[in-house]
This record gives structure tokens, C-alpha cells and sequence, in this order.
């Protein structure tokens, strides 16, 4: 699924190219709230033109009858329109074949290329978690705690019995008493990097689109604490379970950061004034 990550989308294009056999990219005229947002991997297409080849992209149909009751009622329409909306409309070669690998992920959420391959070489379980180093920010702050357990692979098994991705995410769905036995996961498969953003109004829009209302408050839209938080590499929210370490010279990042490290210094380096923001302050 992606937001407004232009950037991200992009590194996850070059990172996993050579890797995957398609992208399926969702996109929603509306935020998980219910506002109205841009299309703005439809309004930037020509940008990605160099893997066209390998983009489906769909933009989210909702249905007639579809009322959400909750905010999660809309991350789960569009995370599911990846399956049921996407794949009946594949033709020719884009069309599933039986044990077919399927990543289930956010446009943040990037695999290793080793993982890809482990993915396409190796038997595993039906419900694999992909858990991943995460970060916060940008690539600096290496969250404490666990690692996040995210993205989902799962294969393909027809329209019917293939597990939507709604369900893969959250672990539900299918038979209970089946489920942790179908469950495994690989540490260490990729990289999370959560609200590392170019400018300071793609935080801000990011927020506005947040399942969690609260989260979207006055009080945390203000820019100068947003700047001192990203700065400092602490949480916006204070929570007291986000907390961060700082990682001085990363190089255990996706390639294309590496070989292109003043383009994604916001993503690397966020202690300046601007706190990496190119409209701030």
C-alpha cells in the first residue's frame, strides 16, 4: 500500500527489481479517515517509467454497499483490493499460477533481496512473517525492542482458498486452530523505516491520514515539535514503548541509499536545523 511515499516506492523499485516479477501498487483517492487525498503515484507515473514492466497499479474501487463502521474498515478494504480487486483483472503472463509467492506489504516495508530469494527457492509455512529491522524517522534511529513483524508471504492457492491480505496482516481469518500451526517467521528480512519523509508536509499529511484519530491532534501537528522529535530521534507521541538508538554511519541499508547518499540524506541524516525537512522551518 502507499500514502504519499514517492521516494519509498522508488527504493523499493530499484531494491527488489531484479527479485519480484510484479508490483501491485493500490492506491486510494481516500485516507483511512475518509478525507479526500491526491493520486500521487498516478499523478507521478511517468517518474517510475524505467519498471513500468513490471507496475499494476489500481486505483481502490469502493463498493456500493461498503459502510466502514471503523477506520480500520478502509485498510482493510484497500489491503484486500491487492487480491480481490487486482488479480481477477490479470491477463496473459500476469496471471497467477498455483504456489505463486505473494508479499503482502506497506510501500515502507522493503525485504532483502537475499530474503526475495529465499522466498523463491525454499518451502515455507503459509502464514511467513518477514520481520524487519525498524526504524523510526530515517535510518539513524534503530527502534528498541523487537523487530517489526512485518511484511506477510503467503502462496497462491486459487481466488478461494489463497488467505486475503487483510487477513495475512493481522494473523486472523481461516481456521483458528490451523493458524499457529501455519505460522513461521525470518528475522532480519528487511527494512522498516516509519515517517521518514522528504518534507514536513508529508508528515503532515501522513498524520492526517493515520487509522488513529488521535494521533492527529493540534498539538502534535505543531512543525517545531515535529522537528525537535525527528531531531532528537525520540517518539512525537510519547509513547513510552517507542524509544530509539541511534546508529552513527548505517551502511546495512537498501543499495540505492548507499550509492546515492546525498539525494536520500534526509533519510540518513536528520540533525540539522531543518531536522532533514526541505520546507522547514
Amino acid at each position: 500500500m502507499v500514502n504519499t511515499e514517492l521516494d519509498f516506492l522508488e527504493i523499493r523499485l530499484k531494491t527488489l527489481y531484479d527479485f519480484v516479477d510484479y508490483f501491485i501498487i493500490v492506491e486510494a483517492p481516500l485516507t483511512f479517515q475518509g478525507g479526500s487525498k491526491d493520486l500521487v503515484i498516478r499523478d507521478n507515473w511517468k517518474r517510475f517509467e524505467a519498471y513500468h514492466d513490471k507496475m499494476i497499479y489500481h486505483k481502490l474501487e469502493y463498493p456500493k454497499d461498503f459502510k466502514p463502521l471503523r477506520h480500520w474498515d478502509r485498510e482493510d478494504l484497500q489491503r484486500n483490493a491487492m487480491f480481490e480487486q487486482v488479480f481477477p483483472k490479470l491477463t496473459g503472463e500476469r496471471v497467477p499460477s498455483q504456489g505463486d509467492v505473494i508479499l503482502v506489504a506497506d510501500v515502507d516495508e522493503v525485504p532483502r533481496p537475499a530474503t526475495m530469494l529465499v522466498l523463491r527457492t525454499c518451502n515455507f509455512p503459509r502464514r511467513l512473517t518477514l520481520s524487519s529491522k525498524f526504524y523510526y524517522y530515517s535510518f539513524e534511529f534503530l527502534h528498541d525492542g523487537p523487530e517489526w513483524p512485518f511484511p506477510q508471504a503467503t502462496d497462491y492457492q486459487g481466488m478461494r482458498k489463497t488467505i486475503l491480505p487483510g487477513n495475512l496482516r493481522t494473523g486472523d481469518g481461516g481456521i483458528p486452530i490451523l493458524r499457529d500451526r501455519e505460522k513461521g517467521v525470518l528475522e532480519n528480512a528487511g527494512w522498516h523505516c516509519s515517517s521518514c519523509f522528504a518534507t514536513m508536509e508529508q508528515f503532515l499529511n501522513k498524520m492526517a491520514s493515520f487509522s488513529h484519530a488521535w494521533m492527529n491532534r493540534k498539538a502534535f501537528r505543531d512543525r517545531d515539535r515535529i522537528a525537535h522529535a525527528v531531531r532528537q530521534g525520540v517518539d512525537l507521541w510519547g509513547r513510552k514503548q517507542d524509544t530509539f538508538t541511534r546508529i552513527e554511519n548505517n551502511v546495512d541499508l537498501p543499495n540505492c541509499l548507499l550509492e546515492e547518499q546525498e539525494r536520500f540524506r534526509y533519510m540518513l541524516d536528520r540533525d540539522d536545523e531543518t531536522a532533514g525537512f526541505s520546507d522547514y522551518p
